[in-house]
């Protein structure tokens, strides 16, 4: 399991809870926080995913997630 960090678009408590219900039943996603005082609004997530697998679930919830390398 690793933890990957993305910038994303998501910029409040409700846009947290819109994905909440993506992230917490994907399977393969152990834990995650966005960090609402961070400019870039980044979220980590402890995953044994791909970036990109994890990406296209924050795109299923109507966000976008871009993975800092």
């Amino acid at each position: 399991m690793e933890t990957i960090k993305f910038k994303t678009n998501i910029k409040c408590g409700g846009c947290i809870a819109a994905v909440t219900p993506f992230l917490t039943t994907e399977n393969g996603i152990e834990k995650w926080a966005v960090d609402l005082q961070s400019a870039d609004r980044i979220l980590s997530v402890e995953t044994d995913k791909t970036a990109e697998e994890v990406a296209d679930v924050v795109k299923k919830a109507g966000y976008l997630a871009t993975e800092i390398a």
